[in-house]
């Protein structure tokens, strides 16, 4: 009985043990999810800051679907395009017209300024890149074209005609038909010794045999005007001006320079810009303005905007779509500098295909309907569009840029046309006296033997020119041009971007 006992009480241990409420799971309070806000535009301000630009004044605007200003039906759609790319300069892809040539964004607007106004980290060579073939492989090397005065490829001693052969002892590769990321991490070095080669010992064979020289980059400011001096030919007194970039800094030094030809009294010019790929519009007109002189107040170019903004221009201020040739060049203070003018009737140009372009066609074609111009060389680049800088401001303007990141777009705002309504074409100027540089046979510029001038010289003295093309006799293949690193190069812009108030 008293086990019976002992098993009954366990039983009702057990049982009281396994109440009903143990039968009910326990009640969890769930924590609600907290919603993850709605992307904005304040999310991505540099790609919000780069649509609103192209949108505004972008030269093709009607040639982007995706710039329309009722492209997005919501601001949520809007953000969901702003997304769409992390790397703003792979965004600005998507804002760019099919047929531009020339746009472009940068993630460093200092540089780029920097760069307006001839300053660069540089050695001061200048160099153009060919291909050449050893031991079965092939490699670049870099034609020196010119070397800036007082850099420190000229205080080395370095020359026009010299080649670079290698990079602290290894030879430039090739990827495709350009420079390798080898080449180009290599060039991109601040101090490298160079191993540098007197250049073609003949008219096929390009010398690897080499010289080694150091070099450390420093920060340089290039002087646009390389080469200005008179000749005198046969009696004829003729100034030449070899002039590489439209550098707006430099219309003081570019003024004096004609100043100097005004005092020789020279009787023709050659004006070259072989390897002038562009920059301030302004410098151009003033330059037009130095050659000529008697055409003060004449219509120079006359611009083409987008149709928002061609329309505006034309009902509120169509003479700011005009740009004329003037009496002045703006010199920084409120003093304003008379030009020196020549008052010529005839002028010769020197022009490269691959490297004449923008604000130097706008020199050439902006005077051929007042006066002679004669084109040497073998064309131009094509690029008759001008750009601005905008930054991510109110008004697109420098002053209160977000300080948050320095990217800025370079967007093509406007085209032209010259006085007689003439369009350059997209393929450039056609050469009146077809030639170009032998890179076995480059010459000293300036000198009157130096094979373009020398035609110049020719037509101007009465010299027969064979109209035979000069051309390169090497069976190098040239890979890469001069300045092709250069933020600026080919490019052609204004200063002050006029707004309209939408």
């Amino acid at each position: 009985m008293k086990k019976n006992f002992l098993i009954l009480l366990l039983g009702l241990l057990v049982f009281s043990g396994c109440s009903k409420d143990d039968d009910t799971p326990p009640v969890v309070e769930e924590t609600p999810e907290e919603e993850t806000p709605a992307l904005t535009r304040a999310d991505f301000p540099v790609q919000d800051f780069m649509y609103q630009a192209m949108n505004e004044v972008y030269l093709y605007k009607s040639r982007v679907p995706v710039l329309a200003n009722n492209r997005f039906n919501s601001e949520a759609a809007y953000v969901d395009f702003l997304a769409s790319e992390d790397d703003p300069l792979d965004f600005f892809e998507k804002l760019e017209a099919d047929i531009d040539r020339f746009s472009f964004a940068t993630e460093n607007y200092v540089a780029l300024e920097n760069a307006f106004s001839g300053i660069s980290k540089s050695d001061g060579l200048e160099l153009s890149f060919v291909a050449y073939t050893l031991d079965g492989v092939r490699y670049a090397a870099g034609i020196i074209r010119y070397v800036v005065p007082n850099s420190p490829g000229a205080n080395a001693g370095l020359s026009r005609g010299q080649a670079l052969i290698t990079i602290n002892g290894n030879r430039l590769t090739i990827a495709g038909s350009s420079l390798s990321s080898q080449a180009i991490d290599l060039l991109n070095l601040d101090n490298y010794t160079l191993g540098i080669s007197p250049g073609f010992e003949n008219s096929q064979t390009l010398s690897i045999a080499t010289s080694d020289v150091s070099i450390s980059k420093i920060q340089l400011t290039e002087n646009p005007i390389l080469v200005s001096k008179t000749l005198d030919v046969n009696g004829t007194k003729i100034g030449y001006l070899m002039y590489n970039s439209f550098v707006s800094q430099f219309d003081d030094e570019l003024n004096a320079a004609f100043a100097d030809f005004e005092a020789d009294g020279i009787q023709e010019l050659v004006l070259d810009l072989r390897y002038n790929g562009g920059g301030s519009v302004a410098s151009a007109i003033d330059l037009c303005s130095m050659i000529t002189g008697q055409f003060n107040g004449e219509i120079l170019i006359k611009q083409r905007w987008n149709d928002e903004y061609q329309a505006f221009f034309e009902s509120q201020g169509p003479e700011s779509l005009l740009n004329r040739f003037n009496a002045t060049i703006f010199t920084g203070t409120p003093q304003q500098e008379p030009i020196n003018s020549l008052n010529l009737s005839r002028i010769y140009v020197i022009g490269l295909k691959s490297y004449t372009a923008s604000a130097s066609e706008l020199t050439a074609i902006g005077l051929e309907p007042y006066i002679d111009v004669q084109l040497i060389g073998n064309g131009t680049v094509g690029k008759f569009e001008a750009s601005a800088t905008l930054y991510d401001s109110q008004n697109f303007g420098r002053e209160n840029a977000n300080p948050n990141h320095t990217y800025a777009v370079q967007p093509l705002i406007f085209t032209y046309a010259n006085a007689n309504d003439v369009v350059g074409p997209p393929s450039g100027l056609t050469p009146d006296f077809n030639a170009t540089e032998s890179l076995d046979n480059l010459g000293i510029l300036g000198d009157p033997e130096e094979p373009l001038l020398k035609i110049a010289l020719d037509q101007i003295i009465g010299r027969s020119y064979s109209g035979k093309s000069s051309s390169q006799k090497s069976n190098l293949l040239e890979i890469q041009g001069l300045k092709d690193q250069s933020p600026i190069y080919q490019k052609m812009y204004i200063d002050n971007l006029p707004l309209i108030k939408k």
